[in-house]
C-alpha cells in the first residue's frame, strides 16, 4: 500500500492535554474573579464532587477545596486529550477551539449535569450563563493553542 502514513497523535494529545490543565486552571481564576462580585453558589464542580465523592466531605475546608480543583484540572486536561485527538484539519480551524469549549459547556448542561443531579443549571441568571460561556470559549482557545500557536514545520 502506498501513501503517505499519518503522523503520530501522541505529541498532539499530550499537548492538548497540558493545553487542558492550564485552561482549567485559568477558568479557575475567572471563577474565583467572579465569585468575589455576585453571591457565593457552589460551582458545579462542588456541587459534583460534594455529591458524588463521599470521601471528600470528610476532608477539612482547605483540603476539600483543593481535592475539587484538582478534580477540575483533571477533567480540563482529559477535555484537552479528547481535543487533541480530533482530527488535525479540524483542530487548525480557527474557530475550533472556542466552539469546541462551548460544546464541552454544553454537553455538561445538557448532559453530564443531569445525569449526576447538578440542578444548578436552571437557577442562574443570563449574566452567569454569560461569564460561564466566555469562561469556556477561554478554555477552548487554551487548548486549541491560539494565544502560543506551534511554529510551522517546513
Amino acid at each position: 500500500m502506498g501513501g503517505r502514513r499519518p503522523r503520530a497523535r501522541g505529541p498532539a494529545v499530550a499537548r492538548a492535554g497540558a493545553r487542558g490543565l492550564v485552561a482549567a486552571m485559568a477558568m479557575t481564576g475567572v471563577r474565583t474573579v467572579t465569585a468575589t462580585v455576585g453571591p457565593h453558589e457552589k460551582s458545579p464542580p462542588e456541587a459534583i464532587v460534594e455529591r458524588h465523592v463521599p470521601v471528600v466531605r470528610r476532608l477539612p475546608e482547605p483540603y476539600r477545596e483543593a481535592a475539587t480543583e484538582l478534580a477540575h484540572w483533571a477533567y480540563g486536561a482529559g477535555g484537552g486529550a479528547v481535543f487533541g485527538m480530533l482530527p488535525a484539519g479540524f483542530r487548525r480551524h480557527p474557530a475550533a477551539g472556542p466552539a469546541y469549549g462551548l460544546a464541552v459547556w454544553l454537553g455538561f448542561e445538557a448532559g453530564i449535569a443531569p445525569l449526576l443531579g447538578v440542578r444548578h443549571v436552571h437557577e442562574r441568571g443570563v449574566a452567569w450563563r454569560a461569564v460561564v460561556a466566555l469562561d469556556h470559549v477561554l478554555y477552548g482557545i487554551v487548548v486549541a493553542g491560539r494565544l502560543a500557536p506551534e511554529r510551522s514545520r517546513p
